[in-house]
């Protein structure tokens, strides 16, 4: 274990500042992600270094289509949230007590340093990330170091102290957004929206993001709702990608999956506001090529690993610019 950052002497124990929730901890009680223990009114992380999984990923698995797109990175999670999705699909890591190995930050570095190839770094990715904040500061600050990328897959539901204190050693992040209302944050995450949304507003400032909704019949695939999130999100930059995912029942959620129509449908909605719309989880079916926002041209086709773009990021056809962080590596 180790003692916890973010957190302050309390009446009733101690307050984690960690997250929205500032959950107060009594005397040997866990705060709402399991992850954060009182031992003697002092906060500790129980899950420092404690990994459930590592894995050489493609970056576009993150998802991240516009950030070194054909890259690898070394994927590691670990156990907790502080969230409770009825429809997780890690909830056997986020809700449960898995097991795990120790891997301290140093090692992790030395681990991606030897994958070789076009790996580029490290993702903290399968649970909540937030809730593993002292081993993903000290790991990324020596991984910086070393000249690898971070990546955080995320809910976003951090508060803007420890967030601020994190970015500068974070390249990149794909946030989740469950939903553009906050009855289904409350009622099916136990989270809030607008602290979600504060995340994106901060992090787009300090690195490269991209977004991803799961599209879940009847509950969050609304036209309106859909076309809100484009709309918000073209407010901060169009050129934000959009990751729209298709649900399938996971955990406690056992609705029909969303059907191919519906996610084509919010597609077509947000694709009036944003430059880059892709559809996921869908298998074969997926829509994960790049296309040029200005005349629609093939830049990027993923299925078969050809880049047509021109050494500047330019579109072929009409020279439009084409946003990606680094160089594509088809």
């Amino acid at each position: 274990m180790q003692e916890a950052l973010h957190y302050q002497p309390h009446p009733a124990g101690v307050q984690c500042r960690l997250c929205p929730k500032m959950c107060v901890i009594a005397e040997g009680r866990s705060g709402f992600c399991r992850a954060r223990q009182n031992i003697g009114d002092r906060l500790y992380s129980q899950n420092y270094g404690a990994c459930t999984a590592t894995a050489l990923d493609p970056i576009e698995k993150k998802p991240l289509f516009h950030f070194y797109p054909g890259s690898s990175i070394l994927s590691v999670g670990t156990w907790g949230c502080n969230f409770s999705c009825q429809f997780c699909q890690n909830w056997q890591i986020a809700q449960e007590a898995p097991d795990t190995q120790l891997v301290l930050p140093g090692q992790l570095v030395d681990l991606a340093g030897q994958q070789g190839g076009n790996n580029i770094g490290i993702a903290f990715t399968y649970s909540e990330p937030s809730v593993w904040y002292e081993y993903i500061l000290d790991t990324a600050q020596a991984a910086k170091k070393a000249g690898l990328k971070n990546v955080l897959v995320t809910n976003g539901f951090i508060n803007p102290e420890p967030l601020k204190e994190l970015l500068p050693y974070i390249d990149a992040m794909n946030i989740d957004i469950k939903a553009f209302n906050p009855h289904f944050y409350q009622s099916v995450c136990s989270g809030e929206l607008e602290a979600v949304k504060q995340t994106v507003e901060l992090a787009v400032r300090s690195c490269h993001v991209e977004i991803t909704t799961l599209i879940i019949p009847e509950m969050n695939d609304d036209e309106a709702e859909v076309g809100a999130l484009a709309r918000w999100l073209a407010g901060i930059n169009r050129s934000i990608p959009l990751h729209l995912s298709r649900y399938f029942p996971q955990y406690r959620m056992t609705k029909p999956v969303t059907p191919l129509e519906t996610l084509q449908k919010s597609a077509r909605i947000a694709r009036q506001y944003l430059d880059y719309v892709y559809l996921g989880n869908l298998g074969a079916a997926s829509e994960l090529s790049t296309y040029c926002p200005a005349c629609r041209q093939l830049v990027l086709d993923r299925m078969n690993r050809i880049n047509y773009l021109l050494p500047d990021k330019k579109c072929p056809r009409c020279g439009s610019s084409i946003w990606f962080v680094g160089e594509a590596c088809y």
